[in-house]
């Protein structure tokens, strides 16, 4: 924690941990970040507790708590936040008009507005029980899995990295094609940013985001996922001139029409990202994982990154959508202003093979 924040002394850091089974190493953490000379603020909100909040208060309560929260955040160097559910479901107690409340007067505050543009920060999850269980295995080999996509070699991964980079900030049309996917639009200008264990654990991915404008076409996202405590599968999204102007998925549409509708940029994209993470083959169920999956690609419904790749979209959504390439999962292409750079999730121009996972484990 301490390497990847770079915590010097008399900093302080905001560290914040959801799941009970996190308790042990939050006590490391407050250790860790003490023994460097910084100043901890820790908070355990687990969502089992921060439900009970969001049932029961008012809006203007919501608009206090993020205030509140805010303000700690403002006087803080940087921020840490570990998560390992006991309950991947939690927050299906809430109501959804709740949830999107909160997450407009609480996220646009504390996180859109203020930790992602302003604070050095951190995020990752720890194995226990429920994530293994949700990927048929024991926690023995959750645990190998999670360390060695987490404890990877960065700096390696990172220098093979700049030539995705260097061709992304070349290109201007992006077209997508797989199963139930035909999609176009531009990169062209945005700024494209190498992410190689700085803010994310496991990390692996060269990302930037389309001119908001010029998204058109239709894309299938063949893995599950999870928002606001709701779980969504086989999410389908046409768009017209940016916008999402139709969309569906297997079970929960009601959730995801909320979502969609939550204000005025979340039917629009933030983000575009490849995956190369080599220990990260297949799907987990979990967004931070499963985004940086070798072979896949995502795009991220709402906030683009205010200071880097900015496309001006702002929404107090930032969801990430993954469609895995590979050949199992039904393959795809992608090309860069018409030249084919990626088939069935394998990079196939010279510059590019070096980021295929036996270049890079």
């Amino acid at each position: 924690m301490t390497g990847s924040l770079e915590l010097k002394p008399g900093e302080k850091v905001f560290i914040e941990t959801r799941g009970f089974s996190t308790l042990p190493m939050l006590s490391a953490m407050i250790r860790a970040a003490t023994e460097v000379g910084a100043v901890p603020f820790y908070y355990f909100n687990d969502d089992s507790l921060a439900k009970e909040f969001i049932n029961a208060a008012s809006e203007e309560q919501m608009k206090m708590k993020g205030a509140f929260d805010k303000a700690i955040m403002e006087q803080c160097s940087a921020y840490v936040v570990l998560r390992a559910e006991d309950d991947l479901y939690e927050l299906q107690d809430v109501s959804e008009d709740k949830m999107v409340m909160f997450q407009n007067h609480h996220f646009s505050q504390v996180h859109r507005d203020t930790r992602i543009p302003k604070l050095r920060w951190c995020v990752l999850r720890y194995p226990n029980s429920v994530k293994a269980a949700m990927n048929n295995m024991s926690i023995k080999q959750y645990e190998d899995f999670y360390f060695s996509s987490c404890l990877l070699d960065y700096k390696k991964m990172g220098e093979a990295m700049v030539s995705l980079k260097k061709m992304m900030e070349k290109t201007d049309r992006v077209r997508i094609i797989g199963p139930d996917t035909d999609i176009e639009f531009s990169i062209k200008g945005i700024m494209t940013v190498v992410s190689a264990g700085r803010k994310n654990l496991p990390d692996g991915e060269v990302y930037t985001a389309p001119i908001i404008d010029s998204i058109n076409g239709h894309v299938f996202f063949n893995t599950r996922t999870d928002f606001n405590g709701y779980s969504f599968s086989n999410i389908y999204l046409e768009f017209e001139n940016g916008k999402i102007v139709n969309s569906r998925c297997t079970g929960n549409q009601k959730s995801l029409d909320k979502i969609l509708d939550m204000d005025a940029g979340s039917r629009y994209m933030g983000e575009f990202a490849l995956g190369v993470n080599p220990y990260i083959l297949s799907e987990t169920g979990e967004g931070l994982f499963d985004e940086k999956i070798s072979g896949s690609f995502h795009i991220a419904i709402g906030n683009s990154f205010e200071g880097t790749c900015d496309n001006g979209n702002r929404s107090n959504v930032h969801w990430d959508l993954i469609q895995i390439q590979t050949e199992q999962c039904g393959g795809g292409e992608i090309y860069f202003d018409g030249v084919l750079i990626r088939k069935d999730g394998v990079f196939v121009v010279d510059e590019l093979l070096c980021l295929n996972p036996e270049n890079l484990v």
